[in-house]
């Protein structure tokens, strides 16, 4: 009942930005937090940065400095600005969301977008 849209994705140079954009939608009563994953060619899925709806924010450590997330409550949606980009964050990009429901019911789950590439050339 709730679905994650990422774009922002591409191919960029090493050196260079992107802004990643997830919008939450469905039956959504509040979003307790928001976050960014990426999982590398052959490697396991793994934090970026999260944020949660009171503006808190987790980075990886290799990500903090360079890496900034940030969200919009009001839209449901969580950015990550990627500056300073190296080869090594080639990844398919994820966005998560734990997310609370009252409709249809309760519950608390957490949902995942489809991904977005991002590649860095050297």
């Amino acid at each position: 009942q709730v679905q994650l849209v990422e774009s922002g994705g591409g191919l960029v140079q090493a050196g260079g930005s992107l802004r990643l954009s997830c919008a939450a939608s469905g039956r959504i009563f509040r979003i307790n937090s928001m976050g960014w994953y990426r999982q590398p060619p052959g490697k396991q899925r793994e934090l970026v940065a999260s944020v949660t709806s009171g503006g808190s924010t987790t980075y990886a450590g290799s990500m903090k400095g360079r890496f900034t997330i940030a969200r919009d409550n009001a839209k449901n949606t969580v950015y990550l600005q990627m500056n300073s980009l190296k080869p090594e964050a080639t990844a398919v990009y994820y966005c998560n969301a734990e997310v609370l429901t009252i409709t249809p019911e309760f519950g608390v789950n957490n949902y995942w977008g489809q991904g977005t590439q991002v590649t860095v050339s050297s």
